[in-house]
């Protein structure tokens, strides 16, 4: 799943994964190519840190999400409070095949669009 999450970055958005961690040399960071702003970061952490009961390593992608989807999400498997992100306004996933790859693209690019500028309006 990690490397359809890369390559659906690369070719929708034009975005390169970013590494900007010594100390995580894995972690990778998804910016808006129009502000900069992240939209994304895969990251492997240990389960434990979700409050999961193994301490495998897991594969997680953090999204930016609207706060009143987030519930939702949060009650289906897969899911979680967001790792080290602002809980209100991201979350996070399981990438070990609990959640379909439909829907992490499609919240990938509801992310994407969550980052991007907004467009003054115009009067009338």
């Amino acid at each position: 799943m990690l490397k359809k999450i890369f390559e659906y970055a690369e070719n929708t958005y034009q975005s390169e994964p970013e590494y900007l961690w010594k100390r995580l040399p894995e972690a990778a960071v998804f910016r808006n190519k129009s502000n900069q702003k992240w939209y994304a970061l895969c990251m492997k952490i240990g389960r434990d840190k979700l409050g999961l009961k193994e301490k495998a390593s897991v594969w997680i992608l953090n999204l930016k999400c609207d706060p009143l989807f987030i519930g939702s999400l949060l009650e289906m498997d897969g899911y979680y409070p967001a790792y080290h992100m602002n809980k209100n306004h991201w979350i996070t996933i399981l990438l070990d095949g609990t959640v379909e790859e439909k829907q992490i693209l499609e919240l990938l690019d509801f992310s994407y669009h969550l980052t991007e500028k907004r467009k003054k309006h115009e009067s009338a």
